[in-house]
C-alpha cells in the first residue's frame, strides 16, 4: 500500500509543476504564450527541468514513510540533502537557470508531509489541514534560524535581503506557517471555481493566479523592484478581478495587456506562481 502511496504523491507533485507552468496567459510569468519578463528560461526550460525532479520527489516521500510517528524536525531535516541534490539536477537540466528553487523546497516538504500523515492515519485520504499542520511542525523555529537571527552581513541571499530590509519571510513564513495565503485565499477559490459550470481547467488555474497576485506578499516582485511595484500589483491584480478575470472578455484582454505591461516593466509574480504551484498540489491531494 505505501508503494502507491508514493507514486500517486509524486506524481501529484510532478502534475502541479507541470499545470502551473502551463496555465496561460499568465502576467510577467513563463507560460505557453510567451517567456514573460524572463529573457533567461521559457516554456520547454520549465518542462526540462520538471522531468530532472521527479525523482526527487519520490524521495520526498519515501522519506516521509520511513520518520511517520517520529520527530517531524527530524523529518526535515531529513529532506535536506535530497534538496540539495535536487536543485544540482535542476540546474544540470536547465544550464543553470533557476526555474524551480522555491518549489523544490515547498512541493518537497508537502510530499513528505502527506506521505508521513498518511502512513500515521493509515489512510490514502487525508484533507488540507492535516497536511498543512504536519508542514508547519516539520519547519517550527525556521524563520527563527535563518532569518531573525541571522548573523552574516555579507553574500546574503534574496530572501535573506528582503527580510532584513523589509521584514519579509517569503516562502519560509509561508512554509512555517503551514501555507496561510493557500489556505485562506487560493484554495478556496480553486475549489469553487471548479463547481461552475464551462471554466476550463486552465482558466481556473489562471484565475487562482490572480487571487494570490491581488493579495501575496510576493518576494519576486520586492527583489526585482520594491514594495511600491509590490502594492501596485495587488491594485492590478484586483482591478482585473474586479472585471471577472479570465471569466470575462473585458478581463482577459486586460490580462493580456497586464501581461505586456509586466514583461515590458519586467515584473514577475514568482512568488505567486509557485504558490499556485502548492495550490494545485494540495486541491490534487484532496
Amino acid at each position: 500500500m505505501a508503494e502507491q502511496w508514493i507514486q500517486t504523491i509524486s506524481q501529484k507533485a510532478l502534475l502541479a509543476l507541470l499545470y502551473e507552468v502551463s496555465a496561460s496567459p499568465k502576467p510577467g510569468l513563463v507560460d505557453r504564450f510567451n517567456q514573460g519578463a524572463h529573457k533567461d528560461m521559457d516554456f520547454f526550460t520549465f518542462m526540462a527541468s520538471s522531468a530532472a525532479l521527479s525523482n526527487y520527489f519520490n524521495d520526498c516521500v519515501a522519506e516521509g514513510v520511513e520518520y511517520s510517528g517520529k520527530n517531524p524536525k527530524e523529518l526535515f531535516n531529513a529532506l535536506r540533502s535530497h534538496g540539495m541534490k535536487a536543485e544540482k539536477a535542476m540546474f544540470e537540466a536547465t544550464n543553470n537557470v533557476n526555474t524551480h528553487k522555491g518549489l523544490i523546497f515547498s512541493l518537497g516538504i508537502i510530499c513528505a508531509a502527506a506521505s508521513c500523515c498518511m502512513m500515521e492515519s493509515e489512510s490514502k485520504y487525508v484533507d488540507t489541514e492535516t497536511i498543512c499542520t504536519k508542514v508547519s511542525e516539520m519547519t517550527q523555529g525556521l524563520c527563527l534560524r535563518e532569518l531573525t537571527l541571522l548573523k552574516k552581513t555579507v553574500n546574503l541571499t534574496y530572501g535573506e535581503k528582503l527580510y532584513v530590509n523589509y521584514g519579509l519571510k517569503g516562502i519560509r513564513g509561508e512554509v512555517e506557517n503551514g501555507f496561510p495565503t493557500v489556505r485562506k485565499y487560493s484554495l478556496p477559490v480553486l475549489k469553487k471555481l471548479k463547481g461552475l459550470n464551462n471554466i476550463s481547467i486552465n482558466n481556473i488555474y489562471v484565475q487562482t493566479l490572480l487571487h494570490l497576485m491581488a493579495v501575496n506578499e510576493d518576494t519576486n516582485i520586492v527583489a526585482r523592484h520594491n514594495l511600491e511595484t509590490l502594492e501596485r500589483v495587488h491594485l492590478y491584480a484586483q482591478e482585473v478581478l474586479d472585471a471577472g478575470g479570465m471569466l470575462t472578455q473585458e478581463g482577459v484582454q486586460m490580462i493580456g495587456k497586464l501581461d505586456k505591461e509586466f514583461t515590458r516593466r519586467n515584473i514577475s509574480p514568482g512568488g505567486s506562481a509557485d504558490l499556485l504551484a502548492v495550490t494545485i498540489m494540495l486541491d490534487l491531494l484532496s
